[in-house]
């Protein structure tokens, strides 16, 4: 059981970058595995170029399932990236829910540099309406509330253990990796997305 909370804990800090601390220096990466050799994974781009990521030492891999609007409980810790609408309320694009161990990571609503006037939110359930096309959500975190709308469009997932034999060809994988001097990257962390699921933009 220890192993297994370790293991969803690594899976969404493999994600911190993009989603609990979208403001974290280092670049995103993500795209179809091609190779991994030894303690180098090689991916293609969706643009069609071949990257190739060393993996630091001790490297962990997390994986990532889809999930339903019905899997968000009121009391849930999530991440949600989402679009203003003209009523002021948020139309979900993602949603993460994260594991109880990650509860207050990055709590907060700021701005979320991968769409145009997009925000992300981290913050708990407090009031949730199921509909027969998604749900109403209202966020809450210290200093604030968001009222959110999810909708079929939006991609849901959580958290899920994965390993390294799970980096294969044809893989979607993910990560915030550092650049070198030479403009070769590295990373300490990968997510995976398992059972068909949609990785996180």
């Amino acid at each position: 059981m220890k192993r297994f909370r370790l293991a969803l804990t690594l899976s969404v800090c493999a994600l911190a970058g993009s989603l609990a601390l979208a403001q974290a220096p280092g670049t995103r990466l993500r795209g179809e595995v091609e190779a991994l050799n030894g303690t180098t994974l090689t991916l293609k781009a969706a643009d069609g170029r071949e990257i190739k990521v060393a993996l630091a030492p001790g490297f962990s891999v997390g994986g990532m399932v889809a999930a339903k609007a019905s899997d968000i409980a009121k009391g849930s810790f999530i991440g949600v990236g989402a679009k203003p609408q003209p009523d002021g309320t948020l139309l979900a694009v993602q949603v993460v829910i994260f594991p109880e161990s990650m509860r207050g990571t990055g709590e907060g609503h700021r701005p979320w540099g991968v769409l145009p006037d997009a925000t992300m939110t981290n913050a708990t359930v407090a009031e949730t309406v199921s509909k027969v096309d998604g749900a109403n959500l209202v966020l809450s975190y210290p200093g604030g509330e968001q009222k959110v709308a999810i909708t079929p469009e939006a991609t849901i997932l959580m958290a899920a253990p994965a390993e390294a034999s799970e980096l294969k060809p044809g893989a979607q994988v993910a990560m915030t990796a550092s650049r070198q001097v030479d403009g070769s990257y590295s990373t300490s962390r990968v997510t995976v997305a398992k059972a068909g699921a949609k990785l996180p933009l």
